[in-house]
């Protein structure tokens, strides 16, 4: 009886203790793997060195929806994450769960972002452009651009190193130093010179370097890319003829001045080795970084034989293009009367 009674209470016990085992391991499933995020879309969290843990879950609250905010910091106490935070871009879904967060968070698995920049003139403006993307600080880039020694390690001089960015899209780390970024876009750019850009460069005469100085020419002296051959190829025929190029974006960009609508005669005697009208050949390097379009374009110019251009009077942003100086010379005056009438000076 004794025995039985003994037999029967241990087997409560055993249930009981089975019950609760599934109860705990419930809850901690719950805990674990419950869906807790629900963002309309996958967003993005953005952690720099300086942010803390606190930030964060507000973040996560505003940007990602947390349902159970308190799960969520308590799994990441158990874990040691609030102490080993990783700096990086990471991604959220919709019904995303505590644990597949915090482990990418922890093992720092980030998502990329996609670097872009097109539209620049200056190594300042690049700096900034860039920097906005990531998480780097500008001064950060600025201080590898504006290094001549590090600029000639990778082939290329103050002047010339804004060649080395080929604008397009770039899917990159968020956190990605200014160092890595510099060595990413060398590789873009060797990728981008294949050997059959490279002898398109050299049947004309140019390094790669020089016609991507050439294609910033041919870019501030038109927006009509259909014009960008044409251009390319007066200015070749320039180069190979030994006349002064006498591009007026060069002019502008050796006064500093981008905002200038009409280039003066006192303009053309700025002291500047970017002056086309006082030094003959290519500038010493690009007045903006170029497109792809922009060096294909001189990369596969138009031949022809004019040497000289003029803004049509229509004001289209089109040109009249000439062989010879009588001719340019009236496209020059039908160009002047336009801009009178306007008072654009």
């Amino acid at each position: 009886m004794i025995k039985s009674r003994f037999i029967r209470g241990l087997f409560i016990a055993v249930i009981a203790l089975f019950v609760i085992a599934l109860a705990g391991g419930g809850a901690g499933a719950y805990f674990l793997f419950s869906p807790n995020f629900a963002p309309q879309e996958t967003c993005r969290l953005f952690i720099h060195p300086e942010k803390d843990f606190r930030s964060l879950c507000r973040q996560l609250e505003d940007t990602a929806h947390c349902r159970h905010i308190g799960t969520f910091i308590r799994l990441a106490e158990i874990l040691n994450y609030p102490e080993n935070m990783k700096t990086g871009c990471y991604a959220v879904y919709p019904g995303m769960n505590n644990y597949d967060l915090l482990n990418n968070l922890r093992r720092g698995h980030q998502e990329r972002v996609f670097l872009t920049f097109n539209n620049i003139r200056t190594r300042e403006e690049l700096s900034e452009r860039l920097s906005a993307q990531l998480m780097m600080e500008r001064e950060e880039l600025s201080g590898l651009l504006d290094d001549a020694a590090r600029c000639d390690l990778m082939g290329f001089t103050l002047q010339t190193v804004t060649a080395m960015f080929i604008p397009n899209t770039y899917e990159i780390y968020w956190n990605t130093s200014a160092e890595k970024l510099m060595q990413r876009m060398q590789r873009e750019y060797l990728a981008f010179w294949t050997e059959a850009r490279r002898d398109k460069a050299a049947k004309i005469g140019i390094t790669p370097v020089e016609v991507s100085i050439l294609a910033s020419i041919v870019e501030e002296e038109s927006a009509v890319t259909e014009e960008y051959p044409v251009i390319a190829g007066l200015y070749i025929n320039r180069l190979h003829r030994g006349i002064p190029l006498q591009a007026d974006p060069t002019v502008k960009y050796a006064t500093g001045d981008f905002s200038l609508h009409r280039i003066l005669y006192r303009h053309l005697e700025v002291d500047s080795p970017y002056n086309t009208y006082l030094h003959t050949g290519l500038p010493p390097g690009p007045i903006r970084i170029p497109s792809i379009t922009g060096m294909d374009a001189v990369l596969n110019y138009a031949k022809h034989q004019y040497i000289y251009m003029c803004a049509k009077e229509d004001l289209s942003g089109r040109h009249n293009f000439a062989v010879s100086l009588s001719e340019h010379n009236r496209n020059a005056a039908r160009y002047q009367t336009a801009l009178n009438r306007l008072g654009i000076r």
